[in-house]
C-alpha cells in the first residue's frame, strides 16, 4: 500500500491511497478503506477551513455530542487536533492522544444555583487555575458582570475566561471586551460559540471581534454543509494490463500513479508510478504497508501537523480562500496521457468488435 501521508494536503482528483492485492483482498477491504479514508478526509478538510478562518485564534473542539456515534467524536477530536485546533472538549480523545482537554460550564449548572454569582463562585473556587465562566444563561452583560465580580473577589489569577453562547457576538464580545478592561481585567479570554462554521468566524474575525477563542462544533464534527466527499476505490492494473472505467462522467485514468509536488510555486503533476521524478519535484505518495505488514507506526499529531501546516502555506492564497476558492490545476504527464489513450483505444477497439451471426427460429 502506498498513501499520501496524514496530514499532507491532496488536490481533487489525486490517488490518497493505492492498494496492490489478490483482487478478492483488495476487494474486500474496499468499503472500510473508502470509509474511512472519505470520512476523516471530509473532517479534516472542515476542520481546516475553520483554522484558516479563525485567523490565528484558538479554534477549541466542542462536536461530541453532535458527532454521529462515539468514535466519529474521537476522531474529529484527534483530526480537527491534526490541523491545528488548541484542544478539544473530549476528554478520552484528549486522553488516548495527548490533547488539550478544555471546556467551561453547562447552562444546567448555573441553573442549578439559585443565583448566576453562586454558581461562578462556586466554580471559581473549585477550578481556581483556569474558569471560564459561561456568562448568557439569564443575561448576557449580567452575566459578565457577575463574572467580573467574583474574579475580584476571589483574586482569581491564570487562564481566565468567559464564554459568550448566543445572541450578537460581535456586538456583546465588544461590550465584554470593555468591561472587562475597565475592570483591570485584560488578560481575561473571550470565547465564543453557537453553531459556527467557517463562514460566520471569518465575519467575526473581519469585523475586528475582540475574540480570543472560537468553540467550534456541530457545523465541523458533521462537516454540514459538505458531509462527504465523492471519492472512489477503481481497478487500474490487473496482472501488468492497464484498465480503466469509460462510464459517461466516471472515466479513470488506467496505471499506478503517483503525484509529483513542486511547493514553491506550488503545483502538482499527476504521473506514473515509475516515471522519474521530474528536478524541483517531491512524490506524494509513499509506501506504507508491504507483505500485509505496516511500515512503522502512525505519525504523530504534531508531526501530521507540521505536514499541513507546511502545505497550507504554499498552496495560492486563491485556493485557500473561504469564498469561491480555485483549487490549483492538477497536469497530467505525457506518460500518463499516452498511456490512458492507448488504454481507451484498446478498451474501445474490443467493446465495438463485430459480433457473430445469431440465427434464430
Amino acid at each position: 500500500m502506498w498513501a499520501i501521508p496524514e496530514g499532507r494536503i491532496a488536490l481533487a482528483g489525486e490517488p490518497l491511497v493505492e492498494v496492490t492485492a489478490p483482487l478478492p483482498e483488495a476487494q474486500l477491504i474496499e468499503t472500510y478503506l473508502l470509509n474511512r479514508v472519505t470520512f476523516e478526509s471530509t473532517i479534516a478538510s472542515k476542520a481546516a477551513r475553520c483554522v484558516i478562518a479563525a485567523a490565528g485564534r484558538d479554534a477549541i473542539d466542542f462536536s461530541f455530542r453532535r458527532t454521529q456515534g462515539i468514535e466519529a467524536g474521537i476522531d474529529v477530536a484527534r483530526l480537527s487536533a491534526m490541523v491545528g485546533f488548541a484542544s478539544t472538549s473530549d476528554v478520552e480523545a484528549a486522553r488516548r492522544f495527548g490533547l488539550v482537554a478544555a471546556g467551561t460550564m453547562a447552562h444546567s449548572y448555573i441553573e442549578a444555583f439559585h443565583s448566576e454569582a453562586e454558581a461562578f463562585r462556586a466554580f471559581g473556587e473549585d477550578f481556581p487555575g483556569r474558569p471560564t465562566f459561561l456568562v448568557d444563561t439569564y443575561d448576557t452583560i449580567s452575566g459578565i458582570k457577575a463574572a467580573i465580580a467574583v474574579i475580584q473577589q476571589l483574586g482569581l489569577t491564570g487562564r481566565l475566561g468567559i464564554r459568550i453562547d448566543s445572541g450578537d457576538l460581535a456586538a456583546l464580545s465588544k461590550k465584554a471586551r470593555l468591561l472587562l478592561d475597565r475592570a483591570g481585567l485584560p488578560h481575561v479570554r473571550i470565547v465564543v460559540s453557537g453553531s459556527l462554521d467557517e463562514l460566520s468566524i471569518d465575519e467575526l474575525v473581519r469585523g475586528g471581534a475582540p475574540i480570543n477563542a472560537f468553540g467550534v462544533g456541530t457545523q465541523m464534527g458533521v462537516s454540514a454543509d459538505y458531509p462527504y466527499l465523492d471519492s472512489a476505490y477503481k481497478l487500474v492494473q490487473y496482472e501488468n494490463r492497464p484498465v480503466m472505467k469509460l462510464s459517461r462522467n466516471k472515466v479513470t485514468a488506467p496505471g499506478r500513479k503517483q503525484v509529483f509536488r513542486r511547493s514553491h510555486p506550488f503545483s502538482d503533476v499527476l504521473g506514473l508510478h515509475e516515471e522519474p521524478v521530474p528536478a524541483g519535484r517531491e512524490r506524494l505518495l509513499e509506501p506504507v504497508m508491504t507483505r500485509g505488514k505496516r511500515l512503522g507506526g502512525r505519525a504523530a499529531i504534531s508531526e501530521s501537523r507540521a505536514r499541513f501546516q507546511a502545505d497550507l502555506v504554499s498552496l495560492p492564497s486563491s485556493a485557500r480562500r473561504l469564498r469561491s476558492p480555485k483549487s490549483p490545476l492538477v497536469r497530467s504527464t505525457e506518460a500518463l496521457r499516452r498511456l490512458s489513450f492507448e488504454t481507451r483505444r484498446r478498451l474501445l477497439a474490443t467493446t465495438s468488435a463485430p459480433r457473430p451471426a445469431q440465427t434464430t427460429n
